[in-house]
Parts: structure tokens; C-alpha cells; sequence
């Protein structure tokens, strides 16, 4: 089985732990196409791309699952955003499509260092979004941990009271991960969890990175039984396009839109995930703002 950009989840049967691997290739190199990071924010963003795919796999339904840092460091601001899409007639899990996007800033000369070298003080969010109208849940924790991994942890310790590990390893081609989660439900075997984890421990990046998802829960769990789920496909989407960024126009009103095509000539729009540029001349702002300006239509009645 082919399982570059897949995400596959599993349970280890008789116990409370519950995990995810995923394994990014095409949708890696996809995001780093669109910008060249210094090698310790590419690491950083690498990281988060792994751990927000695997914390997708919570989502039960169509939406999105976006992870956020924020600091006064030297990189302030790193994003990734998970779309899961599930099919209308039916939200079960292994269906539909899962897409990944992110981007970070920087500024001065970046040097390899910790979470707090790189971001500063700051905080880590998570937010679910359904995307329908449904109200969205965040969680916002203080930046803390000497990595990623580190810092995600604190979030489900004090946030969501769920003992959660992740083990992260990047390169230039490949970016994967392992997450553990302790359930909280009874079970009996209290040492489940402190055994798996303990061996989760003792991979290696390059083995994480390296090993299929059945070969490398064989090595690891090979005296437990494990229920290792169908492969879902991972890619990377940008949900930019043309009337989106319409819309954006139109929210800054007309005033404001005239005032800017008259300072440069257009508006030019550039997304940050993706490297795409929108255009819009005067005729451009015209036809957005045509419709607003039209009257109503007067009803018809027949004598």
C-alpha cells in the first residue's frame, strides 16, 4: 500500500490508548514551494503541519482544525490549517477529503533554538471551526515547552485533561508523526499507558519518518493488539480563489476601494498560503460594486 500523504489512525486493543501516524510527502514539499524559510522556521512550520494533521482526526465532521502561535520572538506568527471535508450523506470517519495549509513569519537573522528561542512569550490556539454557522471552539493556552511537541501536551493536560503525546520528525522531503492519546474511560490495564509511551520513546526520527505505518506499530507494539484503521488521504489545498478575495474587496466598501485604486492604479491581493495574486482594475472594482448599486426589482402584478 502506497502510504506517502496518508494519515491512518489506530487503537490498541484492551487498553484506554487511542493513536494516529501520518506521513506527509507531495503536501511537504507543496508548502515549501511557496516560500523559502530559514531551515529552523521550515522545522518549526514542518512540526505543525504534522501535529495539526494529526489532530484533525478528531473532526467528526466537515470543517476545519486550525493551529496558532503567536510570541514576540523572532518568529511571531505560524499558522497551519486542517479542512476535513465528509461526504453529505454520511460523516463517517475514513471518508471525504483532508487537506493541510500554513504559513509563518519571520524577521532578522534566525538562528536554531527552543519553541521559546524562536516564538518568544506568546500563546498556542487551537480553534475548531464547523464552517456551517455552528459556533466555533477554541482553546488558547501560554506558549510553553522547549518544543512543538512539548508545548501541544501542556495544551491537552490543562486544557482538555487528556495525557497527549506527539513525536514530530522532519526532513528535507518528508515530514511525519506518532500521537498518542490516553482515553478517559475505564479500563484493566492501568499501565497501558505508561508501557506504550515508554516505546513510542524509543523511535528514532529517522525511523518515524522511514517505517510504513503497519511495519512501524509491529516494531513498536508487536506483544500488543493493535486495530490499525484504512488510510486517509492528505493533501495540501488553498481555498483562495478570485470571488473570495471579490468579497473581501467588497467588505472594504467602495470609498475605501476608490481611494486605493486611485493611490496605485489596482488593487492587488496576494495569498500568503499559497503565492497566488489577484488583480483588480478600476473596471474589476466596477463590476464587484455594479450589483450593489443596482435598485431592487419592482414586484409584477397583473390587473
Amino acid at each position: 500500500m502506497n502510504e506517502n500523504d496518508s494519515l491512518r489512525r489506530f487503537l490498541i486493543e484492551r487498553t484506554h490508548v487511542r493513536g494516529e501516524w501520518v506521513h506527509l510527502d507531495a503536501t511537504w514539499q507543496a508548502l515549501l514551494e511557496r516560500a523559502e524559510y530559514p531551515e529552523p522556521v521550515r522545522r518549526l512550520l514542518g512540526e505543525a503541519l504534522v501535529a495539526t494533521a494529526l489532530l484533525s482526526a478528531t473532526i467528526k465532521f466537515s470543517g476545519s482544525l486550525i493551529l496558532q502561535i503567536r510570541g514576540d520572538g523572532p518568529v511571531p506568527l505560524l499558522v497551519v490549517q486542517a479542512r476535513v471535508e465528509r461526504p453529505r450523506n454520511g460523516e463517517g470517519e475514513g471518508d471525504g477529503r483532508r487537506t493541510l495549509r500554513g504559513l509563518a513569519h519571520w524577521s532578522g537573522e534566525i538562528l536554531p533554538g527552543t519553541l521559546a528561542e524562536l516564538c518568544g512569550s506568546g500563546h498556542l490556539a487551537l480553534t475548531i471551526d464547523p464552517g456551517d454557522g455552528r459556533e466555533r471552539y477554541q482553546g488558547i493556552v501560554a506558549l510553553e515547552g522547549a518544543s512543538l511537541a512539548e508545548a501541544l501536551q501542556g495544551y491537552f493536560e490543562r486544557s482538555e485533561q487528556l495525557p497527549t503525546r506527539l513525536w514530530l520528525a522532519i526532513d528535507e522531503a518528508r515530514a511525519a508523526g506518532l500521537l498518542l492519546q490516553a482515553l478517559p474511560v475505564e479500563v484493566a490495564d492501568p499501565d497501558a499507558w505508561r508501557r506504550t509511551v515508554g516505546l513510542a520513546d524509543t523511535l528514532a526520527p529517522d525511523e518515524l519518518i522511514a517505517l510504513p505505518a503497519e511495519v512501524l506499530l509491529h516494531r513498536l507494539y508487536h506483544e500488543e493488539q493493535v486495530r490499525l484503521f484504512d488510510r486517509e488521504p492528505v493533501g495540501f489545498h488553498c481555498g483562495c480563489s478570485r470571488p473570495r478575495v471579490e468579497e473581501v474587496i467588497r467588505g472594504l466598501g467602495r470609498t475605501e476601494a476608490d481611494d486605493i485604486l486611485a493611490e496605485q492604479g489596482r488593487i492587488s491581493v496576494d495569498c500568503e498560503f499559497c503565492g497566488a495574486h489577484y488583480a483588480f482594475d478600476a473596471v474589476d472594482v466596477e463590476a464587484i460594486f455594479a450589483i450593489d448599486s443596482q435598485p431592487p426589482p419592482v414586484p409584477h402584478t397583473e390587473h
